[in-house]
């Protein structure tokens, strides 16, 4: 049984009913069958149960009906409330962070990432203990590590869980150094680093395989990717550019979440270019944006009142192929003009083609045509320039001591011109 709480007086920049519906598909994600869902209007909130007899009654007889055993609260839920709802429910009872947290925990698949979910869920945990300990008289004798005399087990289990919490934060500092490491040793590679961004399904992963080729999971199902994954594209007057996918981000992000992903996260502060792609056939898209801005502006990406980004953004309006006709003449109309914005499906592939160009001429913005004179003898240099610059023009430039020379006016890069003077 899906409940989403609409508390009135609380800003909301999803509407109530679209955020059901994402707290089924949520609730979908991780296998869970669906009985029913509704919103639940709450003028007072009641420290105790936030909701009020009425509605606790009401939702008791949607989970008899619909033969529900568990109750997700598309809200927070304090460790009270949800210990008083399960024992007046007789049903477990679950809020937003705890689901989001379960499905975080199935789908992590590298090291790093199953740290930073059991960080976040000891975290959760600590302040939910309570409800695993009615019998917070008994007490445990003990000396050393187990526990001083007079210890009650809430005390010994609360101490445990902060040793592990200590050493998982040890260990996920060490991860970020060594991303760090990699940054700075990709930043000293030639190569630039484009980091998707998005809402969680928003076809990060479909768009990730489409341009790279790749068989990166891509389901029609939230928080489908968790783990940030790298692949080598080629880019019209780039020869490679390293194309990052990373985790999708939702409302209401669990704080605990938002700091134990804060390793795999970073990955989007050193790219080259940023491509927030949006499922533009969502009626949310508008304000599942705001929720992405919002989340770069955390990060640092995003600075100052004017919401300027120190590293360029490129919009991809993706699911076009679910719009109709005249919607997307809108959508058309309305990016016409506007490089920062391309329409396109990556289920079908269709707008992938200007896209790409449009990646190759941002990340080559920055080029000056620079002219060369080498040996016609010297083959490798000039071909790395054809290869890697835009060459405008090669002739002939007479005798040297060596032989023929050749003249080439090629447009290159800052980073590019350094490589090659480097050869």
């Amino acid at each position: 049984m899906v409940v989403c709480p609409d508390i009135r007086g609380r800003p909301a920049s999803i509407e109530p009913e679209e955020r059901l519906e994402e707290a089924c598909s949520l609730a979908l994600a991780i296998g869970i069958v669906v009985a029913e869902g509704f919103v639940i209007p709450i003028r007072d909130v009641r420290p105790g149960t936030l909701f009020g007899e009425g509605q606790i009654a009401r939702i008791g007889t949607a989970c008899e009906q619909g033969d529900a055993e568990l109750v997700i609260v598309d809200g927070a839920l304090s460790a009270i409330q949800q210990r008083n709802l399960e024992e007046r429910l007789k049903r477990k009872v679950i809020d937003r962070t705890g689901l989001i947290l379960e499905i975080f925990g199935e789908r992590a698949a590298t090291a790093e990432g199953r740290l930073q979910v059991e960080l976040a869920h000891l975290d959760y945990q600590q302040s939910r203990l309570v409800r695993s300990w009615t019998h917070l008289e008994r007490q445990r004798g003990g000396f050393g590590f187990l526990g001083g005399p007079g210890e009650t087990q809430i005390e010994a289990d609360r101490r445990m869980i902060r040793g592990r919490m200590g050493r998982l934060r040890k260990e996920l500092d060490q991860v970020r150094r060594t991303r760090a490491l990699h940054r700075e040793r990709r930043g000293k590679a030639p190569w630039p680093v484009i980091a998707l961004v998005g809402y969680t399904n928003a076809g990060k992963s479909t768009l990730f395989n489409r341009l790279t080729g790749s068989g990166v999971m891509a389901e029609d199902m939230l928080f489908a990717t968790l783990d940030p994954t790298m692949r080598a594209i080629a880019l019209p007057g780039v020869e490679k550019a390293i194309l990052s996918d990373t985790v999708g981000f939702i409302s209401d992000l669990p704080t605990q979440l938002v700091a134990a992903f804060r390793a795999t996260l970073e990955e989007v502060t050193g790219a080259d270019l940023i491509l927030h792609v949006r499922d533009i056939a969502n009626p949310a898209s508008a304000a599942q944006r705001q929720e992405v801005l919002g989340v770069l502006a955390e990060l640092g990406v995003i600075e100052g009142e004017g919401g300027d980004s120190r590293i360029p953004i490129l919009e991809v309006w993706n699911k076009s192929d679910l719009l109709s006709e005249e919607r997307r003449s809108e959508l058309a109309a309305a990016a016409a003009g506007d490089d920062s914005i391309v329409i396109l499906s990556a289920l079908t592939g269709e707008g992938t083609e200007p896209l790409l160009k449009r990646l190759g001429s941002i990340l080559t913005e920055g080029a000056h045509v620079h002219s060369f004179v080498l040996p016609a003898s010297d083959g490798q240099r000039i071909a790395w320039l054809h290869a890697h610059g835009e060459v405008l023009a090669e002739d002939d430039a007479g005798e040297g001591e060596d032989g023929p020379l050749r003249k080439l006016d090629v447009r290159l890069t800052q980073r590019e011109l350094g490589r090659f003077v480097t050869l």
